[in-house]
């Protein structure tokens, strides 16, 4: 029986806004049907900003390109049990690194509906409410401090 490869214990996490505060969060199709930012793992020999870029593509639609803020930031945080069987054993922590894409106006969002069911634009005090990451939470709020 061949197993699935073993997810590495870093991810990254993209904060979407318009220059005007508006913040893109999307609402996961599964597991649970939480709103978030972009999130994703980092693939084997990919680096942090690689993964940010591939992600919001891949969740969202749009390209970065060299519009992808490094927030020099990360959090480490317990992986749910429940997810603990696709990396290694005795793995329990995820280091997410954070970045930020800045955009003059809203874009049309084009979702993959096997990860997410819906996406709003929504000012940053509901951003950082609708959200149930802490760590998500903390970077709507470090970010909102970069805008003026």
């Amino acid at each position: 029986m061949s197993r699935l490869p073993r997810k590495r214990p870093q991810s990254v996490l993209v904060v979407i806004c318009t220059r005007g505060g508006e913040f893109l969060m999307l609402r996961r199709a599964r597991p649970l049907a939480f709103w978030q930012s972009v999130t994703g793992s980092l693939d084997a020999g990919e680096s942090p900003r690689q993964a940010a870029a591939r992600e919001v593509y891949e969740e969202t639609g749009l390209r970065a390109g060299g519009r992808l803020i490094d927030l020099h930031q990360s959090a480490l945080f317990p992986i749910v049990r429940a997810w603990r069987k696709r990396y290694a054993p005795n793995v329990c922590f995820n280091r997410e690194y954070w970045f930020a894409l800045v955009l003059e106006t809203r874009r049309l969002v084009r979702l993959n509906p096997r990860e997410h069911l819906e996406y709003r634009w929504v000012p940053a005090s509901a951003a950082a409410r609708l959200t149930a990451s802490w760590t998500n939470r903390d970077a709507i709020r470090a970010l909102v401090g970069t805008l003026g």
